[in-house]
């Protein structure tokens, strides 16, 4: 038994500074993870959270079987894409150009703060960052799947066709397909600069 199932078993047993440390070890992933899938701070924050609550509250069906950490990854897996699937039922478009109105009735133009650096290099990453998570987020959610599993959180195959509930045969393809799809995104937006 290794220490995260001690972890498991000493919450259950009602310490919960046992949790706290769980937490503690898996945060910084969960939130990257569930980052990738909303694609800005706040939401990420709010899914990783959400994905702890529902850890917690269903930790008796932690069989141990999979790791802990994949285990979580699963559930901080499904809680982004339900959310994801939620919002784009009742998505409204937002124009940039649109004046703010305020509660009593006045109106402002939006005011968009300029995020550029000075550091040319810090730039490039930032805006290779930016650009990759805007065509992640242009992808099918199978496909934004495997990619942030296998090449951001760098989960093996087996690990992903576990939060994926999927076979490793159908993760290999899936990763292969996203990986064309994400490799002609990427030529694309060259040509177009």
């Amino acid at each position: 038994m290794n220490s995260d199932q001690l972890l498991v078993k000493r919450t259950l047993r009602g310490d919960t500074y046992a949790f706290d440390e769980l937490v503690k070890t898996y945060q910084n992933k969960v939130y990257m993870l569930a980052y990738r899938y909303m694609g800005n701070e706040d939401d990420a924050n709010d899914m990783a959270q959400e994905s702890f609550i529902k850890a917690f509250r269903s930790l008796r069906s932690f069989k141990g079987d999979a790791s802990f950490g994949t285990w979580i990854y699963r559930i901080t897996t499904n809680v982004c894409l339900d959310e994801l699937r939620r919002r784009k039922r009742k998505i409204v478009p937002l124009s940039l150009d649109e004046p703010l109105a305020t509660l009593d009735g006045d109106e402002f133009e939006r005011e968009i703060a300029d995020t550029s650096l000075a550091a040319d290099v810090v730039y490039e990453r930032k805006e290779f960052t930016q650009n990759m998570q805007l065509l992640l987020d242009e992808m099918r959610p199978e496909h934004k799947a495997v990619i942030v599993l296998r090449d951001v959180m760098d989960l093996s195959y087996e690990e992903i066709a576990i939060v994926l509930d999927c076979s490793i045969g159908t993760v290999k393809s899936r990763i292969s397909r996203a990986r064309i799809i994400l490799q002609k995104k990427l030529i694309e937006r060259e040509l177009l600069k």
